[in-house]
């Protein structure tokens, strides 16, 4: 591994994954907030805006599984710590211009390592299942930008996308 690396911490000396031990670090509170974006067709936005889809509320379902998923992150994700997660918000904002919909995710939690994954998981579950309650009235709808934006605390300090 070049030098200008950092250590890779899910990585022991022979080179196989570990879960990093994080018994000796402090609790402090982490949030971060990540985003996806989902595009489609005006046809199929429209009638998602309109309630008009043959599997229900589309908006509301998403916003719940991304909440669902973000507590679970730890049963998906090798070798991510099970965190006691103290909030999770998931914004669905609608988008005419795509057409489609912003997907935006903030997960709290006072613990020794931070909530990066989770608020990640969280928008990609939700933008998964805006597709899967949609599929029927469009297959080509596009899943788009999952990434994180913003995490704050932690030894590693804040961190801030540029341009959000």
């Amino acid at each position: 591994m070049p030098e200008d690396y950092p250590q890779l911490t899910h990585l022991d000396t022979q080179g196989q994954a570990q879960m990093v031990d994080i018994a000796g670090k402090p609790t402090t509170k982490r949030q971060a907030v990540a985003a996806a974006q989902v595009k489609m067709s005006a046809a199929t936005f429209g009638a998602i805006e309109a309630g008009n889809t043959p599997k229900g509320d589309v908006l509301a379902t998403a916003r719940l599984a991304g909440i669902m998923a973000a507590k679970q992150t730890a049963n998906l994700i090798p070798l991510c710590h099970p965190l006691p997660i103290q909030q999770v918000e998931v914004q669905i904002t609608a988008d005419p211009q795509l057409p489609g919909y912003q997907i935006r995710t903030t997960v709290i939690t006072k613990a020794e390592t931070g909530v990066e994954m989770e608020a990640l998981t969280a928008a990609s579950v939700a933008a998964l299942t805006l597709y899967d309650m949609a599929k029927g009235l469009e297959k080509a709808i596009s899943i788009e930008f999952i990434q994180l934006l913003h995490k704050t605390g932690g030894k590693s300090g804040d961190y801030f996308r540029e341009n959000c």
